[in-house]
């Protein structure tokens, strides 16, 4: 598992079935203090660690990056093209306002499922509506941090 912090880092597919690439946007790096009643307490560094064990299972790896920086994760979704399989993506408040994120998506063609921990649909009405949906194959909400798994489970599956 590696915390990328740079859209330069390279990541070479490893033998087996591949690397599925974790991003997690804004605000994820404050998991287990942020608002526990509602994202649990869970750190960021326990959902890489559940979404590698996971993987492992399946014989895949996985890359995760967090960045509350929308350019940063456009530039590691554009470079997913030619170093993972798939991509499980929780972006966060990026779901709700970012056509770049759904159209970067789109264009690498790549298997994605988007993650929410909470059940964004019974939370504020600004919270129901996503870009990213429609180009995402599944869309997995409200199961908290085991939402990453289910994921996993769900691409490993597909490819």
């Amino acid at each position: 598992m590696t915390d990328v912090t740079s859209p330069d880092s390279e990541t070479s597919t490893p033998a087996g079935r591949g690397t599925i690439l974790v991003i997690n946007g804004p605000n994820l790096n404050l998991l287990g203090t942020r608002e526990p009643e509602k994202y649990g307490t869970s750190t960021l560094a326990d959902v890489e660690q559940l979404a590698a064990t996971a993987a492992e299972a399946h014989g895949f790896t996985v890359e995760c990056i967090q960045s509350n920086h929308e350019g940063v994760l456009l530039d590691v979704i554009h470079a997913a093209r030619t170093n993972a399989v798939a991509i499980v993506l929780n972006a966060g408040a990026f779901t709700h306002t970012s056509v770049a994120l759904r159209d970067a998506l789109a264009a690498v063609q790549l298997p994605a499922v988007e993650v929410h921990i909470t059940n964004v649909h019974q939370r504020e009405e600004f919270r129901h509506h996503s870009y990213l949906s429609p180009v995402c194959a599944a869309v997995i909400v409200g199961a908290g941090v085991f939402g990453y798994k289910l994921a996993i489970d769900y691409l490993a599956e597909a490819l």
